[in-house]
């Protein structure tokens, strides 16, 4: 899944950025607020990290025009700012979930995890397609019960394979949420990374190419 953090303290993005792709996630950064309107109107994005005081804007503001203009990405605003009414207000601009620095970053990860399950229909941290299973609080995947070791990218093209069983997802789909932002769309990088998987798996046909289209995982019968 492809995160978008919007913070204008750079030790914090560095520490953040670390931690999240080491979770699996591909992470773009904005430091001020016209950057991060810019990139929102741009990019696709799965879940939103959000300060509020921003240079250039405030992220109250920011969150408005987000949900002004219909999109339905997930935003956490992280901010210092603990007062009752910035709590109350940040979740009435539009945001999905209020953290108060500082915090403890196994709580912010569980709660991008539990934010990005509700758009999978997913109850639990725990994917299952067939023998296929992920654990995203662990980091850990298995096919028949035989753990498998994924880069970051073979495990972010799976994940996001398995939360559409069935669905055609194209070569851009996957570029735009496994892949940052410096992501180049015109190499075989996809292609590649699915290749590898494949290999991986050791399973003729469990991601099948559909041609012009993209792949899809096969479901269970």
């Amino acid at each position: 899944m492809r995160l978008l953090v919007v913070e204008d303290e750079e030790d914090l993005v560095d520490a953040l950025r670390v931690g999240l792709v080491r979770a699996g996630y591909a992470v773009d950064v904005a430091y001020d607020a016209p950057s991060a309107h810019e990139k929102l109107q741009v990019n696709t994005y799965d879940l939103v990290l959000l300060d509020l005081n921003l240079p250039g804007g405030d992220g109250f503001q920011l969150c408005r025009g987000v949900r002004a203009a219909g999109k339905g990405v997930r935003i956490i605003m992280v901010t210092a700012r603990d007062r009752l009414d910035d709590r109350v207000r940040g979740l009435d601009e539009g945001a999905d979930d209020y953290l108060v620095k500082p915090f403890a970053f196994p709580e912010l990860l569980a709660r991008v995890r539990a934010l990005l399950r509700r758009d999978t229909g997913g109850g639990t941290s725990v994917l299952e397609v067939g023998g296929l299973r992920i654990d995203t609080a662990r980091l850990e995947v298995s096919l028949d019960g035989r753990s498998l070791a994924l880069t970051p990218k073979e495990y972010g093209v799976l994940h996001y394979l398995m939360t559409r069983p069935g669905h055609v997802v194209s070569t851009e789909e996957l570029l735009e949420h496994v892949w940052d932002e410096h992501a180049d769309p015109f190499t075989s990088t996809v292609r590649v990374t699915v290749g590898n998987l494949r290999r991986k798996l050791q399973e003729d046909g469990l991601i099948e190419t559909v041609i012009s289209r993209g792949y899809r995982l096969k479901e269970p019968t």
